[in-house]
């Protein structure tokens, strides 16, 4: 799949690209996918909480995470930076602060679990990681996971072809389709790791993986593509042309296709009290 590759090395240096999703969020809240239940239940049963765990979603956009975790039974807060995405998830039913997550007052509020779908590489993974545990309470949980596809190969070539055609000065970053995406993952992940120990604040961080499928027809996986990143600043003429290719190849398929997806997550214990080394 392609990704757009920003000028520096470090997503969470580029809000223009992370606050980009908000163009459309009616269609992101529509066609994003969801995390599997079993990462939800394990999360809100491991979380400290006598009755209904406290849950701090960060950079919940419009609610996709809150809501799976307000179903489980959990009480939940979101912190949004984009305030387009923020309005769609009050509109349904979540409640959100709306600031960068570093910049963020709790005001004194802790939670049983901080937790995070497909954001936190837009967060400075050492601010980040010091926040969290200031407002986890002892025992609480940070878990951090992200939704990783891997297409067919005739689908992520004839999106990567279309991509090229359309936008060739567009610095597009295409990753072998037979190679899962979950390699360009571990970079991320051994950062987050290495920020979350150096807190001081944390137990040993654990990997979890979720394996499972998702069958698209042609039209919600081209109502999917102006949502992600390599997508969501390209000019609307050459989306157009992007959708059109994309399209004729999935019609060429019989009109739809099954994808698998890994959910990583990598999660860790608040340990002790009091403020996490740095504050």
């Amino acid at each position: 799949m392609p990704t757009l590759r920003p000028s520096g090395s470090e997503p969470h240096q580029h809000r223009e690209l992370a606050e980009s999703f908000g163009m459309d969020a009616e269609r992101y809240d529509r066609a994003r996918p969801r995390y599997p239940q079993a990462l939800v239940e394990r999360i809100a049963t491991e979380s400290p909480g006598p009755d209904a765990p406290d849950i701090l979603d960060v950079g919940c956009g419009t609610g996709i995470v809150a809501r799976q975790f307000q179903a489980a039974g959990c009480t939940v807060l979101g912190v949004e930076p984009d305030a387009r995405m923020a309005d769609v998830a009050r509109r349904l039913g979540g409640a959100v602060d709306v600031a960068t997550f570093e910049d963020w007052d709790p005001v004194g509020r802790e939670f049983d679990a901080v937790v995070a779908g497909q954001a936190w590489h837009w967060i400075d993974p050492v601010a980040g990681a010091v926040k969290a545990a200031r407002v986890l309470r002892p025992g609480g949980r940070l878990a951090l996971f992200w939704n990783v596809p891997r297409l067919p190969p005739a689908v992520a070539e004839a999106i990567a072809g279309a991509a090229r055609r359309a936008a060739p000065d567009v610095p597009f970053e295409f990753r072998p389709v037979a190679r899962s995406n979950q390699d360009g993952y571990q970079a991320i992940l051994a950062k987050v790791a290495a920020a979350i120990r150096d807190t001081g604040a944390f137990g040993d961080a654990e990997r979890w993986r979720f394996t499972w499928e998702w069958t698209y027809t042609r039209d919600a996986w081209l109502d999917v593509m102006p949502t992600q990143g390599a997508f969501t600043r390209l000019p609307s003429d050459k989306m157009a042309e992007v959708l059109e290719s994309v399209g004729v190849a999935i019609d060429a398929m019989g009109g739809g296709f099954t994808t698998s997806y890994t959910t990583v997550a990598i999660v860790a214990g608040r340990v002790g009290a009091g403020h996490a080394d740095g504050q």
